[in-house]
């Protein structure tokens, strides 16, 4: 933990002066997000021993409120900080004030009471959190924003791109189903960009952003700006390094967005046979949760090129990295 310490210390001026939050990718420099990184090794070394425990963030209280059902983010988040030795908090909508007509910001109110030294958040509402980062002292991470971003997903996707494949510079990466609803994708968008990937999109034109027109072969405005568009998943996932797909929100469909799931599966669904279309050594993502059967087949969600589980591994050293950097930063501008 020393040579962790030791690291933070070190960091770039934007971490340890600047940035008080982490709410979206957008506005971190590819320098940043190798701090991250960086940090994350350290972090993961910690996971990884056999007494799970560090004083790094004794006397630090850490809030976790969760208006969206969660289980990796909300369990890394809350493993993360105990780990670090932080007092971690857990609030859920349906047993919080909110449930009894309180606003957001009598809430935030509330907990700015509290005197803590960090929120993380995930809200139904994109932009939930930079509302709550204007109106409280302690640092907020946006743990998922609506249709937003979800910035540590991206981050910790990144990691395990990187630490499995080396640096994404150059690397192709698929990103396939539905991107008009999913913060991971836009957060992997914009994060793997930075980090020198190419990224490519494919899914239902009905599932596609407003930036994504059909037809046209690159998507156009901020943020998608050089992500590729395929017109089928075989073209999307020829030659990938990183196959990531995404959880089709069942809870969407009302919508009218697609005829049906099973023709979705037909479509777009990732299978044995479209993945042997990727690079031997591709690597094979989802955020979670999964609906096999439909965006993904049972054989290649559990098969040799998955690493869905390293994903939630790392997601939990990446949130160590995350809330000391931000801890240690109010620290060092306090003393």
């Amino acid at each position: 933990m020393a040579r962790v310490a030791e690291r933070s210390r070190q960091q770039s001026a934007l971490w340890s002066g600047a940035r008080r939050h982490v709410l979206d990718l957008d506005d971190f420099t590819r320098a940043e997000i190798e701090d991250v990184l960086l940090n994350a090794d350290g972090m993961k070394e910690v996971f990884g021993r056999e007494v799970k425990k560090t004083p790094a963030l004794r006397g630090k209280t850490i809030i976790t409120v969760f208006f969206e059902a969660s289980t990796r983010t909300r369990v890394s988040f809350e493993q993360a900080g105990k780990i670090l030795g932080a007092d971690v908090i857990n609030v859920t909508s349906s047993a919080s004030s909110v449930t009894k007509g309180e606003s957001l910001l009598n809430t935030v109110r509330t907990l700015q009471a509290m005197q803590i030294d960090a929120l993380v958040m995930r809200h139904p509402h994109s932009g939930s959190p930079y509302f709550v980062a204007r109106h409280l002292d302690a640092s907020v991470i946006n743990a998922g924003d609506g249709t937003h971003a979800h910035p540590t997903q991206a981050l910790l996707d990144i990691y395990t791109v990187e630490r499995l494949r080396g640096k994404l510079d150059g690397k192709r990466v698929a990103i396939i189903g539905d991107i008009l609803y999913s913060r991971v994708a836009r957060s992997n968008m914009i994060g793997m960009q930075k980090m020198g990937a190419e990224v490519v999109v494919c899914g239902p034109p009905t599932l596609l952003p407003a930036g994504f027109v059909p037809g046209s072969s690159v998507a156009e405005g901020l943020p998608y700006e050089g992500v590729r568009i395929a017109r089928r998943v075989e073209e999307a996932v020829d030659g990938a390094d990183v196959v990531m797909v995404l959880r089709i929100q069942r809870e969407r469909q009302d919508a009218g967005h697609l005829p049906s799931l099973r023709e979705y599966s037909r479509e777009y669904g990732i299978n044995a046979e479209r993945l042997k279309l990727a690079r031997p050594d591709a690597l094979l993502m989802h955020p979670g949760p999964m609906n096999e059967g439909v965006e993904i087949s049972t054989e290649v969600a559990h098969g040799p090129q998955s690493v869905i589980e390293e994903q939630v591994a790392n997601g939990v050293a990446i949130r160590m990295a995350i809330l000391y950097m931000l801890c240690a930063r109010a620290a060092n501008v306090g003393a």
